[in-house]
């Protein structure tokens, strides 16, 4: 592993790519009209592409290049009694303090003990409430009767949805162990204190692999489970010194964990949780069995139909946590001028600012750009343009000169941008701008695609 950094040295920081989301169409406040609603974002043109490419790729990774995986796609609406045996009823809380005299609430494990002990608010210096524990599990009613026999939650994790459809897949896709579940959705969180952006949110996208072994090998799995989702982080090109594992302690563990590791990424507000990988033990499956009287064991019939109780190994990442992750990561300024940068006003065109998205990842891929509207260029752009969307994701951009268009490709993270000019009338050739290096050159028009292949399958990132 890369040596840790022990503090934030991005160029980033949370206003800026605060500023960038919504200058760019990444993420906009939720009901800004309105004042908008805390712990709630919407994600622009830019942002669902992006959402949606993590996604897809995780998919891939989880399904695709694992013959042992499968998916699963459950209701976030559940019977209520799957809260109650997954201990999310009981255990399922934070632990709240308020300030009397300013009104502001912390989570009283943020606090400072010293300040805690005495109940001083770490604001203002008034004083604190006594500490109470809150569920942060929505709750809300179902049918036409609201009262205690329709209460339902609104799922606080998506692995649930998994343990209980663990017998049907077994059975209607014939799964033998070790093999795993994953899923990608929704989960709510009545998360009183939000932060950081869209790093602590109320509505938020988990993306969760359950991988179910035999009792005995969860230890080796678990180990093996921690290198693969090492080396995915790996392929999508992150700043891997940027990454570093956290083991959680006796009082971290969560009352189902055997043994517990986070991956942490270094965000500009420090290190923080990215995914976990979990080893569950037996917990979840033997508690729904107890709850549900349905016989969860798993019958092994490669070995005279031996019954056990499968180990769980987890890894669950936060889908929009993920997005916040690339956008910091691969947040840059870059001094583009010929004078001396430290005497170079930030807001000139001596600067640009860039995201270096993997290609894979990029909201858009390609953007073609016609060096003026007029004498067929932007006709001749425009076929070009419906050639490459049947590989690519696509952009078009007329507006502006040439140069102020790049800019804002670099700004939105576009690493190849493919410009039209009247050579491109005479010859069928066009110039290919790499947003990494600025590098340009000609390429003929039918060999386009196959070299803006090539260049995303051999991608490096060098800065």
């Amino acid at each position: 592993m890369a040596e840790q950094q022990n503090e934030y040295q991005g160029k980033a920081t949370m206003e800026k790519i605060t500023s960038l989301a919504k200058r760019r169409g990444f993420v906009f406040q939720s009901s800004e009209i309105y004042g908008g609603q805390a712990g709630a974002w919407d994600y622009g043109p830019l942002g669902i592409e992006l959402k949606n490419r993590i996604a897809q790729t995780w998919w891939k990774e989880m399904t695709q290049l694992h013959d042992d995986i499968v998916g699963l796609d459950a209701a976030i609406l559940m019977h209520p009694r799957v809260w109650e045996a997954s201990g999310h009823v009981e255990n399922f809380t934070d632990p709240l303090v308020d300030c009397k005299k300013c009104k502001a609430r912390f989570r009283a494990d943020q606090i400072d003990p010293e300040k805690l002990a005495k109940k001083e608010c770490p604001e203002c210096g008034g004083e604190l409430t006594d500490t109470r524990k809150f569920n942060l599990m929505f709750k809300t009613n179902i049918g036409a009767v609201e009262d205690s026999s329709s209460v339902i939650y609104l799922r606080p994790e998506t692995a649930q949805g998994i343990y209980v459809n663990y017998k049907n897949i077994i059975q209607s896709n014939r799964m033998k162990i070790p093999f795993g579940i994953a899923q990608i959705g929704k989960a709510f969180r009545n998360e009183i204190v939000t932060k950081n952006f869209i790093f602590r949110t109320c509505e938020f996208e988990q993306m969760e692999m359950q991988f179910f072994v035999k009792p005995g090998t969860d230890e080796e799995w678990f180990n093996t489970w921690r290198d693969r989702r090492w080396k995915y982080y790996e392929k999508l090109g992150v700043k891997m010194d940027h990454l570093r594992w956290h083991r959680h302690g006796p009082d971290e563990l969560a009352h189902y964990a055997k043994d517990a590791y986070d991956i942490e990424y270094l965000f500009p507000m420090g290190w923080k949780e990215l995914e976990g990988v979990h080893n569950r033990s037996n917990y979840d499956l033997s508690r729904h069995m107890q709850f549900s009287g349905k016989d969860l064991q798993y019958i092994d019939q490669d070995n005279g139909n031996e019954r056990y109780i499968p180990f769980i190994i987890e890894t669950s990442a936060g889908l929009t946590r993920s997005l916040l992750m690339l956008l910091c990561d691969a947040y840059d300024e870059e001094y583009v001028g010929t004078g001396d940068p430290a005497t170079s006003d930030k807001n000139s065109d001596d600067w640009r600012t860039v995201l270096r998205f993997h290609p894979n990842l990029a909201p858009i891929t390609v953007a073609v750009l016609p060096l003026m509207k007029k004498d067929g260029l932007a006709e001749l752009a425009q076929d070009i343009r419906a050639e490459l969307k049947e590989d690519f994701a696509t952009d078009y951009d007329q507006s502006g000169a040439i140069g102020r268009r790049y800019r804002r490709q670099d700004e939105a993270g576009t690493p190849f941008c493919v410009t039209i000019d009247y050579q491109s009338k005479e010859d069928n050739t066009v110039t290919l701008r790499f947003r990494d290096s600025m590098e340009q050159v000609r390429v003929h028009r039918s060999e386009l695609v196959q070299r803006i292949r090539a260049e995303i399958k051999n991608y490096k990132r060098t800065k």
